[in-house]
């Protein structure tokens, strides 16, 4: 280990504030990659207490309760009606409003409360299905988003055992969705606990699959159920030929892996036609529906329930976060390809 050391004068008035700017700078440049240097300044010094000021508001976020949870429903292609829906956490600050994931997930894997704010979403989103299913509504999963350091907990499936008992949520109705890159980075650690959890019965899905390293002979030895394709070779489709080639040749393998495969993004009726001719088991994106609060969330699965015999839809009407789609044709000609028979048409 290499060190480098400044010296500062006893007698310099401002010695405990030049220390403190320094080791600023010197945060930043770890975070800007390491091996590099970086120069104390004004807006530094500003950024740094803003950021302490978050961390520290992130910890009292989950103390006082202020996470809630949103809910985004899957459609299943062939069936034509909603199988489940994704749980997401917000944080519903005091003054900012609404916070999405992506602006606190970080500030909490920093401070350590990851695992608190995961079990937190965990144990609330199974309590809140279970609740659901006892109103009178259909059975159906509900997928939570795992970090590296939840799966990596000692005995963290039995911890998961202890939810679905306390919540009386039946365990085939939970998905726990981990991303490709913890898996790989992970790999040999998190074998283990996959395995665990597949015993309880709880499904398992690859989360943002394409934007990792996946090896194929890792692949197969995890205990999956479903492949989730990430949003990014969605988002351009049909305008994107190769990402539409990327999204069949991912949907192919996963079939052939006895995977079911979700795209998440899905957001216009060209996607929509394309992934059911591809063969893509579920769908999910604002096509069908925003996140929603668990208030809001029966009437979009009753509006799509209501046509489960369709096997297409229309564009969908968003409106406070729910869509109301429109039966194109009862009776179609032949049914959407699905897992157990991919069929797919080629691009060129």
């Amino acid at each position: 280990m290499h060190t480098t050391t400044a010296p500062v004068s006893p007698l310099a008035p401002y010695g405990a504030t030049l220390l403190r700017h320094a080791d600023q700078a010197l945060y930043q440049a770890k975070i800007t990659g390491r091996n590099r240097h970086h120069f104390f300044d004004a807006d530094l010094d500003e950024q740094v207490r803003t950021h302490h000021n978050r961390r520290t508001e992130v910890r009292n976020a989950v103390r006082d309760k202020q996470l809630v949870l949103y809910y985004q429903p899957k459609l299943d292609m062939r069936k034509g009606r909603i199988i489940g829906m994704e749980a997401l956490v917000r944080w519903r600050h005091p003054t900012r409003g609404m916070i999405p994931p992506a602006d606190f997930i970080p500030l909490a894997e920093e401070t350590g409360i990851i695992n608190q704010l995961g079990d937190w979403v965990l144990r609330t989103a199974c309590a809140q299905l279970q609740q659901f299913i006892r109103n009178g509504l259909p059975e159906m999963r509900v997928a939570v988003n795992l970090s590296v350091r939840q799966l990596l907990q000692k005995d963290f499936a039995a911890s998961v055992e202890a939810v679905l008992a306390d919540t009386g949520l039946p365990p085939h109705l939970l998905e726990l969705e981990i991303t490709e890159s913890t898996l790989m980075e992970n790999a040999q650690d998190t074998l283990t606990a996959l395995h665990r959890l597949r015993e309880l019965g709880v499904r398992l899905s690859i989360d943002d699959f394409g934007t990792g390293y996946s090896s194929l002979a890792y692949l197969k030895r995890l205990p999956l159920n479903t492949l989730k394709i990430d949003r990014s070779f969605i988002q351009d489709i049909p305008k994107a030929t190769q990402d539409m080639e990327i999204v069949q040749a991912i949907i192919v393998m996963a079939h052939t892996l006895h995977l079911q495969v979700v795209t998440e993004g899905v957001e216009t009726l060209e996607q929509y036609e394309f992934l059911e001719r591809s063969g893509c088991d579920f769908i999910q994106g604002y096509l069908l529906s925003r996140p929603v609060p668990l208030e809001e969330l029966r009437p979009v699965l009753e509006e799509i329930n209501q046509r489960k015999h369709a096997h297409t839809v229309n564009p969908l009407i968003l409106a406070r976060g729910t869509f109301a789609p429109v039966l194109l044709d009862p009776a179609p000609k032949s049914p959407a390809p699905h897992a157990g028979a991919s069929v797919v048409r080629p691009i060129r």
